[in-house]
């Protein structure tokens, strides 16, 4: 499931942040190991994302041979290819904590030729620090908070309220600029 939702465009509506929590509050319980829980998901969340760049690496330098239309505008690919070049670290790093961002980002940057030493490097600190740290983010609470298990669903509940909040903030701006 990481694997799919980090970079794979299939995966963007898995709860990645929730599951990632969740496995290491189990881990705690002894349901899971957390040293092979916590490599298991990094491994999966670069190779995913890895594999998401090399999808917008081949498909990407179609699009630029490709004609304009409603749905396609050359122009929108120089300009992400313009972004990822002053932006793209922080936005392989900082999209793994966005829903949806997460499965699309390392597309989006193959497609916009950004380096590939330069993305590996961003995505392994992502990948560490997404993977790895919700996981034993949930380990720990689950060792240090007795009967944790009682609050285990607002806890999810409000991981995913912060995964989604800064999208929903993003579209209530948007909207507040076209009215």
């Amino acid at each position: 499931m990481v694997f799919a939702e980090s970079g794979m465009l299939l995966g963007f509506f898995l709860p990645g942040d929730s599951l990632l929590f969740t496995a290491g509050f189990l881990a705690s319980t002894g349901i899971f190991d957390i040293t092979f829980l916590t490599i298991g998901c990094f491994v999966a969340a670069v190779a995913g994302d890895t594999g998401g760049y090399y999808i917008g690496r081949k498909f990407g330098k179609r699009l630029y041979a490709r004609e304009n239309s409603k749905l396609f505008k050359k122009e929108h690919l120089v300009q992400a290819q313009k972004f990822y070049e002053k932006h793209g670290g922080k936005t392989i790093i900082l999209a793994r904590f966005v829903p949806v961002i997460r499965a699309f980002a390392p597309v989006v940057a193959g497609m916009a030729d950004m380096k590939y030493s330069t993305f590996i490097s961003y995505n392994i600190i992502g990948g560490l620090l997404w993977a790895i740290g919700l996981t034993l983010t949930g380990y720990f609470l689950g060792s240090l908070i007795p009967n944790v298990d009682k609050y285990l669903l607002p806890i999810i509940g409000a991981i995913v309220l912060v995964s989604i909040v800064p999208g929903l903030i993003h579209i209530i701006k948007e909207k507040k600029k076209t009215s």
